[in-house]
């Protein structure tokens, strides 16, 4: 009766588990645990339904009557599932190992994610400290009393050190993000001076690229709920991956449709490109407001346009 009652029990969990004797067979499975099993092994020798020397271990430790803890790799098809295995002898006078598996898969994705994205920052710093270094020990010896290699020099330095700052600009604009990812937007804001700031900020470095940047709203006024640094900071990224791939002669057009305060639509096109890499959703309701961003692979292909076209490029 103790049994069938430990049994229902263990096919009420969500988690696979397999319950072990004292003799080293397998007593019972829950549905999970059959499945990861391969659909059998109730009543086979653990070792034979468990095959990792590191699971086995575990087990091995828990019949000797400590915890026992592993990790277990499930390969399938193109990925692969990550388990942590915790063996436990069960109190009350039975001789029985509960072993079960938890999916942390996605605990391990996310500490690879944060490896590859401390490796990348520290690359990204790097890079320019190490030139700054270097000059720096330049300007100290060969270079000190030349005058003409020392402002070039000083130059370059200033250069990588805006480099860094815009770095690090990056890495507190998505602290930011994650930080407020929960907390809707209270403040009512005109979307039409958001982004016509933002117009006339990168409007210098447009103009020392060659690069005109054109700005047409179809409203005077564009009123809803949102967060206007987070959106000032989309209309910045938006615009400078378009002066990026923009040539020297080449316009950027800006065109602000504002039907009303339900929907707000911008559309833009850089002449002579075919723009078709990113999209940026911005919707004001009764509720709130809500921007996301897409970003997507895509090919910048100036063969598909003739000269004098223009390849549109919108903002829903």
């Amino acid at each position: 009766m103790e049994d069938i009652r430990l049994a229902t029990l263990l096919d009420a969990l969500p988690l696979p588990v397999i319950l072990i004797d004292g003799e080293g067979r397998v007593a019972h499975m829950n549905p999970p645990g059959r499945e990861l099993a391969g659909g059998g092994g109730v009543g086979q020798p653990y070792v034979s339904v468990l095959r990792q020397p590191a699971v086995l271990e575990a087990i091995e430790q828990a019949l000797r009557g400590t915890r026992g803890d592993a990790r277990h790799v499930r390969a399938g098809q193109g990925y692969e599932t990550v388990y942590r295995v915790t063996a436990v002898p069960l109190a009350g006078g039975m001789a029985h190992v509960l072993v079960s598996f938890e999916d942390v898969s996605h605990i391990e994705e996310a500490e690879q994610m944060r490896r590859d994205f401390v490796a990348n920052v520290s690359h990204e710093l790097r890079s320019p400290l190490t030139a700054l270094v270097g000059f720096i020990e330049t300007l100290r010896g060969p270079a000190r009393d030349d005058a003409a290699a020392r402002g070039r020099f000083l130059d370059i330095m200033e250069r990588e050190a805006g480099r860094m700052t815009r770095l690090v600009n990056d890495l507190m604009s998505l602290t930011r993000v994650e930080v407020n990812e929960r907390v809707r937007p209270r403040e009512r804001i005109d979307l039409v001076t958001v982004l016509e700031n933002a117009i006339s900020a990168l409007r210098p470095s447009c103009a020392a690229a060659g690069v005109e940047l054109v700005c047409r709203c179809t409203a005077d006024r564009a009123m809803l709920v949102g967060d206007a640094d987070q959106l000032a900071q989309v209309f910045h990224n938006l615009i400078e991956n378009a002066l990026k791939y923009a040539f020297s002669g080449k316009r950027i057009q800006v065109v602000l449709h504002a039907p009303g305060i339900a929907t707000a639509h911008a559309r833009w096109a850089a002449r002579g490109w075919d723009w078709r890499s990113s999209s940026i959703s911005s919707t004001a309701t009764a509720g709130g407001f809500r921007s996301r961003a897409h970003l997507e692979r895509g090919a910048f292909s100036r063969s598909s346009c003739r000269s004098g076209q223009t390849a549109d490029r919108s903002i829903y």
